[in-house]
């Protein structure tokens, strides 16, 4: 699933705001993401995907999005999914981006949660290039 250009104006916004670091993240390539799947025993929702492939290198405000890169990070998707899992998000769900109130998650629908510790759930953007848009961008 290619960007559409509203997409691509939301990932050149994130880009522009995003801090720049001495050792910059690196993005995944495909096959890292089938290592990961293939780890936590679920399909990456296609959407997800995308922010994965495209995004996932940018450090912005004061949320971490999981990254897909690494195994060694503390951000890693592989590594933060069972995370979450063991702390009660539905097994549906693919962790974003842990924040102070729970996760925030997209399900194989490419809708995205916000999924609290105490196990409600509310819906926190139409995409996850929405929730990148203004949640993350505005951490």
């Amino acid at each position: 699933m290619a960007l559409n250009e509203d997409f691509e104006e939301v990932l050149e916004a994130l880009q522009e705001i995003a801090e720049r670091v001495p050792v910059p993240l690196d993005l995944p390539e495909h096959d890292d993401l089938v290592d990961i799947e293939e780890a936590i025993l679920l399909p990456i929702p296609p959407i997800y995907r995308d922010f994965l492939l495209h995004a996932s290198d940018l450090i912005i405000g004061s949320l971490e999005p999981a990254t897909a890169a690494d195994p060694s990070s503390h951000s890693y998707l592989a590594d933060m999914a069972p995370e979450a899992w063991q702390r009660g998000l539905s097994r549906e769900l693919l962790p974003i981006c842990p924040c102070p109130e729970g996760y925030y998650a997209v399900n194989q629908d490419d809708e995205i949660v916000l999924w609290h510790f105490d196990g409600n759930t509310e819906e926190a953007a139409e995409s996850i290039w929405h929730w990148a848009r203004d949640i993350w961008a505005n951490s």
